[in-house]
């Protein structure tokens, strides 16, 4: 089969790199001749390397896409799901201080943001570096600069399950502090250190312990559990149960990454079968074709997933 495509939005070179991606990637003949490019080879092949090429021209159409965009394109792509990416919405939705446009970059990270912006309380699991957190936490920063909420509280278990915090040194805040680092690191990039800081020491952002929920009433704010996979049953239910008015809640994890003793099933997994169906509440699950990070990540993840049991 020949297909020819003969627009496109970008230079003829930059469409050449792309096209011989997707050659490699479908096995399959794409040529240049000066006017068109000509795809050739078995039909589903070439019909499906002929949209990922598109895809590619078009989202790199007046913005930088970088390689993990490109793998991803073409993975999607293979997996015949490259229509509903493209029919999800990847409008950005928060600038940084810095001029980083934040927004979704893969399916799972729309769906995941769209629930975010529809649902009263989202449950996310997925591995290492799908953007979990710091989607959850960059939501959180844009309610908050457009008063649809006036505080953020940011909550994880401090350590394993049980938050055994006695044995560090100094007062409670140094004893936490290790472990919320990655939600201060977020927090720092979407809103600046100075902002941060700010917000941080009048109270408009805070970040405690799980254990430091019991017995609250969370009105009026953006709540986020993060490392939900080490909560226990009854500490899940001890966090949902203290969302008050106008409080919208993002919990999530990561099921590989589980600490809890031999035994105990994970308050995450719980919830997801618990709360299943409810009205408001929405799962989303993303898995290692989301990961964002270095792709070496996603083939660290692949092969421990593919690991035998020892």
């Amino acid at each position: 089969m020949e297909e020819k495509i003969g627009q496109i939005r970008n230079s003829a070179q930059t469409a050449g790199v792309y096209a011989s991606r997707v050659a490699s990637f479908f096995d399959v003949s794409i040529e240049y001749d000066g006017n068109d490019f000509i795809f050739s080879g078995d039909t589903k092949d070439v019909l499906t390397a002929k949209d990922a090429f598109t895809a590619l021209d078009t989202l790199s159409a007046g913005t930088e896409i970088d390689e993990t965009d490109i793998q991803y394109i073409l993975n999607i792509a293979k997996d015949g799901r490259l229509e509903e990416f493209l029919n999800t919405s990847d409008e950005v939705f928060y600038v940084t201080p810095s001029g980083r446009a934040v927004k979704p970059r893969t399916l799972g990270q729309r769906l995941y943001v769209d629930s975010l912006k529809q649902s009263e309380l989202v449950i996310c699991s997925g591995p290492a570096g799908t953007g979990k957190t710091f989607l959850g936490v960059a939501m959180a920063v844009k309610a908050l600069k457009s008063r649809e909420v006036s505080r953020i509280i940011l909550t994880r278990p401090a350590i394993e399950a049980g938050e055994r915090l006695g044995f560090l040194p100094g007062d409670i805040e140094e004893k936490v502090n290790p472990y919320m680092r990655p939600i201060y690191d977020a927090l720092s990039v979407l809103l600046g250190q100075e902002m941060f800081e700010r917000y941080y020491d009048k109270g408009v952002i805070e970040v405690s312990p799980l254990a430091f929920m019991r017995g609250r009433n969370l009105d009026d704010c953006f709540v986020l559990l993060d490392e939900a996979q080490n909560t226990t049953p009854e500490q899940m239910k001890m966090f949902l149960t203290r969302l008050g008015v106008n409080c919208r809640a993002c919990v999530c994890g990561d099921f590989t990454q589980i600490d809890l003793p031999r035994g105990i099933e994970s308050g995450l997994k719980d919830a997801i079968t618990v709360l299943n169906g409810v009205e408001g509440i929405r799962t989303v699950s993303l898995n290692d074709t989301d990961i964002v990070r270095n792709s070496l990540v996603a083939r660290i993840v692949r092969a421990y997933e593919n690991a035998k049991p020892r």
